[in-house]
């Protein structure tokens, strides 16, 4: 509780000492459309069409394991299944357009994966992946469990599918759940080709309901109850006062959480700076409407303390175990000083940044910080 208190006591500092710079540029008289254009055609859809191709990868790999299920396509789809989460962490925070109709980041990533709901499904056969209330054991969660979960060796996990009594049942549900992140994705992207990418850019003037301040607001949103809350604190036990270490993210594959933590921080900065989807090349950015609004805090460019800010977390991470329940366990403080990193960014996005565009925050903070 101290901890929360004390990160209370900085946001509303930081709010009491932040103030517009009156004589600077407007937030209206920046190129809008710019940034958005950007944001979608270097960004989002290059990363939705990544991610695409990786979920399609996956599904492929799923059938061919279902078909013979031994170690070396057991060993194929769990790479598979890695280089697709990964792929996941670049497209997670754009939950805008079909992507918020169809709840696609809760489709695929809630965790900890409800273990005692899988085996009711695969027992039963009696489920609707489409209800919410089976968003926890479905995705790359439920995945995790079933390619790494189910027992301590890799044979052992194999009999699940070829030798138990249920096999059948767990290779349907294996393959129900690859053949559904496969489509929501393809649905997803499809919207933004086929006529959301337009509507999103068009929509370029200000206010709550304009793409930038939403876009924003999303960005921010994730940042702060995914990133932040989600991998680091809620596992470090910030929000329930003890750790949780089964509450990582890829928590049975062991050693994923740390790489999967580091692609999503990346995927964060790289929004922030604008900078094209697997390139080195940037466009319009916050990075950039925050420099054309000349944004100074305490005397320093705001975006290069946002950038700093990124390192200092990237740094503070370093140092953390490659598996997060296991850092959890051994030195949970190193998680905890990770977290207070993640936490000053989000003052300078939340507080000073939001100030400068002059955005108001569109969602509810329920987690007390």
């Amino acid at each position: 509780m101290k901890r929360v208190a004390s990160l209370i006591l900085v946001l509303l500092f930081a709010i009491s000492c932040t103030k517009d710079n009156p004589e600077g540029p407007s937030p209206d008289d920046f190129d809008r459309k710019a940034i958005l254009e950007n944001w979608a055609d270097n960004i989002i859809i290059p990363a939705f069409t990544d991610f695409s191709d990786k979920a399609e990868e996956l599904k492929t790999k799923a059938d061919v394991f279902t078909t013979n299920p031994d170690q070396q396509s057991l060993t194929e789809l769990r790479s598979a299944w890695k280089t697709a989460y990964l792929s996941f962490q670049h497209v997670s925070m754009f939950e805008m357009g079909k992507a918020m109709d169809l709840r696609f980041r809760d489709n695929l990533n809630i965790y900890p994966t409800d273990t005692t709901e899988i085996q009711d499904n695969i027992q039963t056969g009696s489920y609707n992946l489409e209800l919410p209330s089976l968003n926890d054991s479905q995705g790359f969660p439920a995945l995790d469990y079933l390619l790494y979960g189910l027992g301590e060796e890799t044979g052992e996990i194999l009999t699940f599918y070829t030798a138990h009594q249920d096999a059948e049942a767990y290779k349907s549900y294996l393959t129900d759940l690859t053949n559904r992140i496969d489509w929501l994705t393809k649905q997803v992207l499809n919207d933004w080709t086929s006529g959301y990418r337009n509507e999103f850019v068009d929509n370029f003037g200000n206010g709550a309901n304009a793409s930038i301040d939403m876009m924003v607001n999303d960005y921010i949103f994730y940042y702060e109850k995914y990133l932040r809350a989600g991998k680091i604190g809620i596992p470090a036990g910030v929000f329930s006062g003890s750790s949780l270490n089964t509450h990582v993210e890829a928590y049975y594959s062991k050693d994923f959480s740390k790489a999967l933590f580091n692609e999503a921080l990346d995927a964060s900065q790289n929004f922030f700076n604008g900078t094209h989807f697997e390139s080195q090349q940037t466009g319009e950015s916050l990075n950039s409407y925050l420099h054309f609004l000349q944004t100074m805090k305490e005397g320093t460019d705001l975006a290069s303390l946002v950038n700093t800010q990124f390192e200092a977390v990237r740094t503070k991470a370093d140092h953390l175990n490659a598996n997060f329940a296991l850092q959890v366990e051994t030195d949970n403080n190193a998680m905890l000083s990770t977290y207070d990193e993640l936490q000053k960014n989000v003052v300078l996005l939340k507080v000073d940044m939001l100030q400068a565009l002059n955005i108001n925050v569109d969602y509810v903070d329920a987690d007390g910080d």
